[in-house]
């Protein structure tokens, strides 16, 4: 999707995928990842999302790249801090006590700009995507946090039926990028009660991405 469909949303207040708590499949499975606690966790397209305040919570560090600086300044009013705002080539850079949250395009985020991470959290980034654009951003991905220990939760649909995003990244898609990394493990799937959006029937699916 381009830049402005996001603005856009975010504006609008059309966040049907925000959610106003931890992700459940998140609080189950998060320790199968063995980040120690103090450890640094990357949430890609991060928004606004509550998983954060749950791994603060949880006694890790985070950090997020968002494309919407508006769903960062709700971020930060929601957690009660005020930030560091400094420029970083084409990023801002929103600061605070365990938290970095760059804003801009994640494809502007390097390595060097990200620092190290002990893990990822991929909960509506890759889902994002529209499918000329999930090569791009798995193999950079992989390439900014050198192929750091992942969680990541796909959507499973009839995509005729329902156009993305969320699109529907199947088990074939999910081996497509990532299996010449990681070793691959579904962990808990479950349909999605009353579908997505309400409109079509779906999976919801939790992978544990692990390298060799």
């Amino acid at each position: 999707m381009e830049a402005s469909f996001w603005q856009r949303k975010w504006e609008a207040g059309d966040i049907g995928f925000h959610q106003s708590e931890a992700n459940p499949f998140l609080v189950e499975h998060f320790e199968k990842l063995n980040v120690a606690k103090g450890g640094r966790v990357f949430l890609p397209l991060c928004g606004k999302t509550r998983d954060l305040a749950w791994l603060l919570n949880c006694g890790h560090r985070v950090v997020g790249a968002e494309l919407s600086e508006l769903a960062i300044n709700e971020l930060f009013n929601d957690l009660g801090v005020k930030p560091k705002i400094s420029r970083v080539g084409k990023l801002t850079h929103y600061s605070a006590k365990d938290i970095d949250i760059f804003v801009g395009d994640i494809f502007d985020v390097s390595a060097e700009v990200l620092g190290p991470v002990d893990a990822v959290y991929d909960r509506a980034a890759l889902v994002a995507m529209p499918e000329n654009r999930r090569h791009q951003y798995t193999s950079h991905l992989m390439e900014i946090t050198h192929a750091a220990p992942q969680l990541l939760i796909s959507y499973e649909y009839n995509q005729q039926l329902m156009d993305g995003p969320p699109f529907s990244v199947g088990e074939a898609e999910v081996k497509h990028h990532y299996a010449s990394a990681y070793q691959l493990n579904s962990v808990e799937s479950r349909e999605i009660t009353g579908g997505l959006k309400g409109k079509v029937a779906a999976i919801e699916r939790i992978w544990l991405l692990q390298k060799f």
